[in-house]
């Protein structure tokens, strides 16, 4: 499931997701069990709101590695091709 953000289009971070799942382009929503909960919380809303389906990730350096990334992400989302 994780390889979706590595392999494809994706955004990493909290304003890319944001943007993408309120322009619809977002396919599913990963989000890191351990970032700070005011952080998550309105982006869960959002998803929630527009129908985009939200995977839990144990942490914010898993969610980055499987991004690509050196650092943790809180939120990524894949993206339509």
């Amino acid at each position: 499931m994780l390889s979706e953000l590595l392999n494809g289009p994706r955004a990493i971070g909290l304003k890319q997701s944001q943007r993408a799942v309120k322009e619809g382009k977002a396919l599913g929503a990963w989000v890191a069990e351990d970032a700070e909960p005011h952080v998550i919380r309105p982006f869960l809303a959002l998803c929630q709101q527009h129908g985009v389906p939200v995977y839990p990730v144990a942490s914010m350096g898993e969610l980055g590695a499987a991004c690509g990334i050196d650092v943790g992400a809180a939120v990524a989302v894949s993206l339509q091709p």
